[in-house]
């Protein structure tokens, strides 16, 4: 196997990894987000987060690893649309946000 071939499939097999390491995040965000509106609720909208920014950072052991942030969007009545925040270093999330919103008068 030349070099060139090395470093090709050390590429690939890199963007696979960070592929499905991105996919597994994006599950958790999900997840955290649906629990999220659950607790305050309201509904979360479109089941889905979407990524806004990914960086290196060092967790609390001094590993390097992935600081995420998504966005998703909730409803409280139905009429406006929110948007919320979760961010996610490595697999944990470390903070969650939500724009402040009106509640449903018809649903306490």
């Amino acid at each position: 196997m030349s070099v060139i071939e090395l470093l090709s499939l050390i590429t690939l097999l890199t963007g696979v990894w960070y592929w499905l390491d991105g996919m597994s995040a994006k599950e958790i965000a999900t997840k955290a987000g649906s629990r999220l509106c659950k607790s305050h609720d309201v509904y979360f909208l479109d089941e889905t987060v979407v990524q806004t920014r990914v960086r290196l950072r060092r967790n609390s052991a001094g590993h390097i690893v992935f600081y995420r942030e998504y966005r998703f969007e909730f409803t409280s009545d139905g009429a406006y649309r929110y948007r919320g925040k979760i961010c996610l270093l490595g697999k944990h999330v470390v903070s969650t946000e939500m724009e402040a919103y009106r509640q449903d008068v018809e649903r306490q």
